[in-house]
């Protein structure tokens, strides 16, 4: 498992960047993870529910959840 060696959270951009030790970056616009986390709203108790309308969505702040997880709020 990899693991970011840095992680940034873009308020006003709306969006969360991940740093890794080789160089990659990955910069996850708020509405791409609202659409494509694994939460119960887009699992639908296990039958997937397409997400749409979703172009409003903010991200307020993270934390960490677990050994290598984090929470998004």
């Amino acid at each position: 498992m990899r693991i970011p060696t840095a992680i940034e959270l873009h308020k006003a951009a709306k969006i969360l960047t991940l740093k890794y030790a080789y160089g990659d970056v990955y910069q996850l616009p708020a509405e791409f993870l609202r659409v494509h986390l694994p939460s119960a709203e887009v699992q639908g108790h296990g039958k997937p529910v397409l997400q749409t309308g979703k172009l409003n969505v903010a991200l307020n702040w993270i934390e960490p959840a677990g050994r290598s997880g984090l929470q998004l709020c």
